[in-house]
């Protein structure tokens, strides 16, 4: 197990995944896993069946495993005091929550567009002299730097104790901005001067004296003055002196780096006090790792990848815990109360059990955030907010808060406000970049078009419909309401047509709600076909009954597994040769995750979507549905006050070639796909056959380009022949 081994995985989790056949890193685990093990925050995207789940897992078990190994043994060191550290630099516990700070503690950043950040360095000085240390401004947004005292807020300039000179041109006291100089912005460099001789503070931009700012009374001057600043969405670098200044002071100012020994005075706010109060009796039983996941099967996954990956670790072992509903809150409790390495759960149970006090988070050196864009989306936000502000953001043993955050897409809105917001200058790990759809899945449309195909009027059995219409006319033939039940009825058939003409012995079949999952299920089993064996994934299904289910279609004891996309998201199931939509999802970008559920691992996948060419009715329960859809009778549509919308699936399917900058193809309602459509005969859910091998076909298809330019070189032949008068 080489591979894993030289990029510094324990050899006990090499052999483990040499057993799972994991013979090389695949490209997301070569490019995080190192990431991890250095230290860093990390923000991954890569597509579904990449290795995404072993990129985190493997580098948290194994650092997991050696905190764990260091406080067995007594090795874990003390965080170095700021008394005891010659060096200056921002304070790591001395800030806002949003502020990121480099691990040298000269450079600090926060994303947050509408909230100041701000934070203090370990040092200051006191007494009489002349002090100077520089700033660089490194992007466009908004700071403010200058002095403050330790009794002073993070939020420099807001109260008395607190000097600073803002990007705006104006300098700030008591929360009294005033003109002053001029404004600064990108690639300026701002001097800091104090003069506790004279009790003055002032700044320099870019090596010009501004002039002084701030005159401080004979209280004042007997205080103690910290390095600070403010941040607004802005990255800002500091020189306390280690490094020789752009714009070396003059008039007898020095570094504050220089400062006599009897003047340095340490940051009181940067002892960290949960390291103080905790050296005493450190609660070792609290767990190094938070995973969430936004559901139960995914959850259950990742624990499950872990475990494999801990069969070898001992001395000491490292406990894994699946928290999540419909498992016996008791047990999970008991658990967590003998001592729980890494917790891996979802929001609802772990939460509940973080507010009980049975998950403590003093201890955390991970917290890890999958389908972090599933999350957001179920409005989980200010929950993840709050778990990371519980968390210090250095250990007892002096190690910083490590944070990975994995999404479909590093590009989403939300993502990157929440990574900005939380997340320490994270890497990026963007293998997937803009949506697209593997080589290895081939991705076709069939068009239902009730007008050109109308055998739904002579179909005796037929899919149920979800009872949209039931209120509407849609008795008369050519209403759109008749031709949007027609549709419903028509997928089903067409479903039963692609099964059957690609002969799938093994598929998920996505559709649009749970209760269409159900009607579904119920067509197929009144065919009584033993090959069209399905079961049902999707939320109004108990826990058990879905995990049951799961692991029927993952045995291959069922056929189909029909679901709705929340219900199926990040599911592993590998060698999945088929796909069918039953109908497109309301975001294009899921499009790409429903079809990437094949053509995983170098294995051919074919997906089919069926496509309504006429709008459809469908539901849409909101946040004004009493009832979010159990039960709902209210066919009436949202802009009447009920629960229905027209579906423009024509509409969906151009914004998903737009997004992909495709054109997907589309096939007759025969479903035949021609043989050599996509580079020769492939066969769905295995490795794709050398395209070399299918020569009768190649032959064919290069014969007239080959007569072609047997024709031009006989002609460029005589042509030269009767110039140089060679032949008659």
């Amino acid at each position: 197990m080489a591979a894993f081994e030289e990029m510094g995985v324990l050899p006990e989790i090499s052999k483990a995944l040499e057993e799972m056949d994991w013979t090389l890193p695949t490209d997301v685990q070569a490019e995080a896993i190192p990431l991890i093990l250095g230290g860093g925050d990390v923000l991954m995207a890569a597509e579904t069946g990449s290795g995404k789940t072993g990129a985190f897992s493997i580098p948290v078990l194994q650092i997991v495993w050696e905190t764990a190994k260091d406080l067995l043994s007594g090795k874990t060191r003390k965080p170095t005091s700021s008394s005891q550290s010659p060096i200056w630099s921002l304070s790591v516990h001395d800030r806002s929550n949003a502020l990121s700070i480099t691990s040298d503690g000269l450079r600090c950043q926060s994303r947050e567009q509408r909230e100041w950040h701000g934070c203090r360095a370990t040092k200051g000085v006191k007494g009489p002299g002349l002090y100077y240390y520089e700033t660089i401004i490194n992007d466009e947004g908004l700071c403010r730097v200058g002095w403050s005292n330790s009794q002073a807020a993070v939020d420099l300039g807001t109260d008395k104790f607190g000097w600073g000179f803002g990007g705006t041109g104006k300098k700030s006291n008591s929360k009294q901005f005033d003109n002053y100089g001029e404004p600064f912005g990108k690639n300026d460099v701002i001097g800091c001067l104090l003069d506790l001789n004279q009790g003055e503070i002032r700044f320099w931009k870019n090596g010009i004296d501004l002039g002084t700012a701030f005159k401080l009374n004979h209280q004042q001057k007997s205080e103690a003055f910290f390095p600070a600043v403010v941040v607004k969405n802005a990255e800002i670098a500091f020189n306390f002196g280690a490094q020789p200044f752009k714009h070396p002071p003059k008039n007898g100012y020095i570094a504050v780096s220089a400062a006599p020994t009897n003047q340095i005075i340490s940051n009181p706010n940067s002892a960290n006090t949960q390291t103080r109060t905790s050296d005493k009796s450190v609660n070792n039983k609290g767990p190094k790792a938070i995973i969430i996941e936004p559901s139960r099967e995914l959850a259950e996954q990742t624990c499950s990848q872990i475990e494999k990956c801990n069969k070898y670790i001992q001395d000491p072992p490292v406990s894994v815990l699946l928290v999540v509903g419909g498992i016996s809150i008791k047990d999970q409790i008991n658990q967590l109360g003998r001592g729980v390495d890494i917790v891996v759960g979802t929001p609802g149970r772990l939460e509940a059990l973080v507010q009980d006090g049975y998950v403590p988070l003093d201890q955390c050196r991970f917290y890890v955030l999958d389908e972090a864009d599933g999350l957001l989306k179920q409005n989980y936000g200010p929950m993840i907010e709050r778990l990371h502000k519980a968390m210090p953001k250095m250990s007892s043993e002096g190690n910083r808060l490590q944070m990975i955050v994995c999404s479909a897409t590093l590009h989403a809105f939300e993502v990157k406000k929440m990574a900005e917001k939380l997340m320490h200058f994270p890497t990026w790990v963007d293998l997937k970049g803009e949506d697209a759809v593997p080589e290895t899945v081939h991705h076709v449309v069939v068009m239902i078009d009730p007008q050109k195909d109308d055998s739904w009027q002579r179909m005796r059995r037929h899919i149920q419909t979800d009872g949209v219409h039931l209120q509407d006319n849609h008795r008369a033939i050519q209403t759109a309401e008749a031709k949007s039940e027609a549709v419903k009825i028509l997928k089903g058939e067409y479903c039963l047509r692609a099964i059957r003409e690609h002969k799938m012995d093994r598929a998920i079949i996505f559709c649009r709600t749970k209760m269409d999952c159900d009607n579904l299920k119920r067509f197929l089993d009144g065919i009584q076909d033993r090959e069209l064996s399905s079961v049902c994934f999707h939320g109004d299904r108990k826990p058990d009954e879905r995990r049951n289910n799961l692991n029927k279609f993952k045995r291959e004891e069922v056929r189909f597994l029909i679901c709705t996309d929340v219900a199926a998201r990040g599911l592993d199931i590998s060698g999945l040769p088929f796909i069918i939509n039953m109908t497109l999802p309301d975001e294009k970008t899921n499009y790409v995750h429903r079809i990437g559920r094949v053509g995983r691992a170098e294995r051919m996948g074919l997906a089919i979507s069926l496509v309504s060419s006429v709008p459809e009715k469908v539901w849409y329960h909101g946040e004004w549905c009493s009832t979010r859809g159990r039960n709902c009778s209210n066919t009436n549509l949202t802009e009447q006050g009920g629960c229905c919308i027209w579906y423009n699936e024509p509409r969906l399917l151009a914004e998903i070639e737009d997004h992909l900058n495709i054109t997907i193809q589309i096939v007759d309602k025969d479903l035949k796909i021609p043989m050599n459509e996509f580079d020769g005969k492939v066969v769905y859910g295995e490795k794709q056959l050398n395209r070399g091998s299918n020569y009768d076909y190649h032959v064919q298809e290069i014969t007239p380009s080959v007569v072609h330019l047997q024709r031009l070189e006989a002609e460029a032949q005589e042509t030269y022949l009767k110039r140089f008068h060679l032949v008659a």
